[in-house]
């Protein structure tokens, strides 16, 4: 899930016995079928068209995607299951002021576009480590940056994405957690091995029209049956519990629940940290995260790239109004299941005891659509979850393969990269399967109600050494790994204060300390920026500067430069990066999942075994290329150069996305 995603925030527990479950019609059952259906015959046709046998086709699209698939592709990417459970159940609890979170992606969908994707185009990179060790040299950043992108993958996005499927398929279907996931996840991870990330990015192209379909069509029922927007206004403040904790006002609704920009103080999300604190980690998630960034770079071209990043802005502008404001309909229609503060009926309604606001999107679902309908929303639930989780699997294969196992086998064929990137979605799949029971009998929900927070306690190290890294050439490598390392401990203090006190619950007196009651997550992203940027900022001046030569096209000032760049020689391959003419080292072992020996000519291979390397991107003839991604055959992609007449039009819409998102942010204010 990413930084601009809200978890599940009032209720993150396992359901007990849900009040009603739906009883999927035959319509339904139809719809759900031809929908699993029409995104594999998706899947397997971008993979068949896709150039799955290489580095840059298999991780990279083959550079070839346009800017349509790749802004629907950014937008799934981000809107996984969470979203619609943890942005619903968040508006329902306190209105309107968490539809910022998407507002505010369209700000840094735009820098996206016009400022980092120029720099990482230019520097030729796959991966967001991989630019690091361009910019910087050494290996410490790289792997550091691997491995914590790994476990924040694991740990949030994977898990909480899986935790909010399968509570909307209990919720709603009553069905058993495990086998639904199960399926969902073997389904998912079929396509995504197979194709790469052109079939990601096309299957997610595909779900993002059936989820905003889907959406809309509820949101349209839901405001109909309360009012449209002046019925909301009205029964919206009046939406109180009948049992309520006495002496306490938790039960009512917030006063100031149809405000965007919330006082600085007492808001429960501040107006100056939902505008700077949210872009430290929007910035992180969208401009320097490998699940984001890699849709951006399997753009043809920057201006496809740019028109991308436009058409992601303009569909983040969406969930306000078919998520968090059905969220906050539902709070109005059921007010006793989704507005519950007494804990015993909490915990009989929903099975947890702080709250059962996340209940208010099935609730939506399972009271007010119609047969047939609700297998479309069934559909979109498993579009935003399955759209998601392909993301963060080819993602993170991608960062495994190029970043970690390069570091292991710098020798390492073509082939073998190939085969490492799959297997390694299959063993993701596996420690996500493994993860369900932990989320099953997570019933304090502490996991779910801190990822949010969590990311806001180990981005901003990254976004800080990201901008800096991109604007500052005199940042160097001790610079940069301090800055992170000390944001890490900074960060690492205050997360486990997270873990160690709990959130009170309605009624209960707060006994956190001042750092955790006083200072809001948001808050805190900010002085972490900050205090990170000192410290790269006071060790760079304290050590020597990188020479010029080696920074020509990793800066934003020098991504134009045409001046051959002196790459730092990279202990993870045999030869230079540099070298665009690398040739296999004869005396390197055949690689033996690869049944391909030039020198005694083509083997005949069983079908099976035929099969297996189709699926690996594997060909049973001929030899495997040079490993890393083809770059004289890739030289004129890493030009960002642009046509004219597409520049201004990408500028055009830019304007116009950021003059809507403006208007919006000052009508709600």
């Amino acid at each position: 899930m990413s930084a601009t995603t809200p978890t599940p925030s009032s209720s993150s527990a396992k359901p007990v016995q849900p009040q009603q479950t739906i009883t999927l019609e035959a319509a339904d059952i139809v719809v759900v079928v031809i929908y699993f259906i029409f995104v594999l015959v998706v899947g397997i046709w971008a993979s068949v068209r896709a150039n799955r046998k290489t580095v840059g086709g298999y991780f990279l699209a083959g550079r070839s995607m346009t800017w349509w698939p790749i802004g629907a592709s950014l937008m799934s990417s981000n809107v996984g299951s969470g979203l619609f459970i943890g942005l619903a159940g968040t508006g329902a609890a306190g209105g309107l002021a968490v539809g910022g979170f998407e507002w505010n992606a369209s700000w840094v969908l735009v820098a996206l576009g016009w400022v980092f994707v120029p720099v990482y185009i230019s520097a030729g990179v796959v991966t967001m480590p991989e630019y690091l060790r361009k910019r910087f040299g050494g290996q410490r950043i790289r792997i550091y940056m691997s491995v914590l992108s790994l476990i924040l993958y694991i740990f949030t996005k994977i898990s909480s994405d899986i935790f909010s499927g399968a509570l909307f398929i209990k919720v709603s279907l009553g069905w058993d957690l495990y086998l639904s996931t199960v399926v969902l996840l073997v389904v998912t991870a079929v396509y995504t091995i197979a194709g790469g990330l052109a079939a990601v990015i096309y299957t997610d192209a595909l779900q993002t029209v059936i989820m905003v379909v889907g959406a809309f069509i509820l949101m349209f029922i839901a405001f109909d049956r309360v009012g449209w927007y002046e019925g909301l206004l009205e029964r919206y403040p009046l939406a109180v519990p009948s049992l309520k904790v006495a002496n306490t006002s938790c039960h009512l609704p917030r006063a100031d629940a149809f405000s965007l920009l919330r006082h600085p103080l007492t808001g429960d999300l501040p107006w100056p940290g939902l505008l700077f604190g949210l872009t430290v980690l929007a910035t992180w998630c969208w401009c320097t995260d490998q699940v984001i960034v890699q849709r951006s770079l399997s753009a043809r071209s920057l201006s496809h790239a740019k028109g991308g990043s436009v058409l992601g802005g303009y569909l983040k502008l969406l969930p306000m109004f078919f998520i968090v404001m059905p969220g906050m309909i539902s709070r109005a229609l059921f007010p006793d299941e989704v507005g519950c503060v007494d804990p015993a009926e909490c915990q009989r309604i929903c099975g947890a005891t702080v709250g059962c606001s996340n209940m208010a999107y099935p609730k939506l679902v399972v009271e007010l659509m119609p047969v047939g309908l609700r297998g479309l929303m069934m559909a979109v639930m498993l579009a935003a979850l399955m759209s998601s989780l392909t993301s963060i699997f080819n993602s993170s294969s991608t960062l495994f393969t190029m970043d970690i196992w390069q570091r292991a086998r710098p020798r390492a064929s073509e082939g073998e990269l190939m085969v490492v990137g799959r297997v390694f979605i299959l063993i993701l799949v596996v420690l996500s399967i493994m993860w369900i029971p932990v989320i099953q009998t997570a019933n304090s929900g502490q996991l779910f109600d801190y990822i949010q927070s969590v990311t806001s306690f180990l981005a901003p190290p990254i976004t800080a050494v990201f901008l800096m890294a991109i604007f500052w050439p005199r940042v160097n490598e001790q610079g940069a790994f301090w800055g992170l390392m000390i944001g890490l401990a900074v960060g690492s203090v205050r997360m486990v204060m997270e873990f160690v006190y709990s959130v009170p619950s309605c009624g209960q007196e707060d006994l956190r300390p001042a750092l955790l009651a006083k200072v809001h997550y948001l808050y805190f992203a900010l002085i972490l920026l900050a205090v990170s940027s000192l410290v790269i900022a006071v060790v760079s001046l304290a050590t020597p500067a990188i020479p010029e030569e080696h920074l020509y096209r990793l800066t934003w000032w020098s991504r134009h430069s045409q001046k051959p760049r002196l790459d730092f020689p990279d202990p993870w391959h045999s030869e230079p990066n540099s070298d665009p003419t690398v040739t296999p080292d004869p005396t390197v072992t055949p690689d033996p999942t690869v049944t391909n020996d030039p020198s005694q000519g083509p083997v005949r291979v069983s079908w099976w075994r035929r099969a297996v390397l189709w699926l690996c991107g594997v060909s049973g003839t001929g030899s495997d290329s040079a490993p890393g991604v083809d770059r004289s055959a890739d030289a004129k992609l890493t030009s960002i150069q642009e046509r004219a007449l597409w520049r201004n039009v990408c500028n055009v819409n830019a304007l116009l996305l950021l003059t809507a998102n403006v208007f919006l942010w000052g009508y709600f204010a």
